[in-house]
């Protein structure tokens, strides 16, 4: 089994969504949150603004060339 690990940081859920529908058409399982990159600015909870996009591990360098991450 392997850790769930940051894809990356997009601007909204919106973002997210787009992205990780991407990601599960090509079979790579992922989930988005909240990121804590600007603890301290509405404490953390806000449900709008930058969210991180996660994988596991082992799909990490796959799911990096379909989002044109580095």
């Amino acid at each position: 089994m392997s850790d769930i690990v940051r894809l990356t940081i997009v601007r909204n859920e919106p973002e997210a969504d787009l992205l990780c529908d991407l990601l599960r058409s090509e079979g790579i399982r992922c989930m988005h949150r909240v990121t804590d990159l600007g603890a301290g600015s509405l404490d953390g909870v806000a449900p709008i603004g930058a969210r991180e996009v996660l994988v596991n591990e082992d799909d990490l360098e796959r799911a990096r060339e379909l989002a044109g991450s580095p």
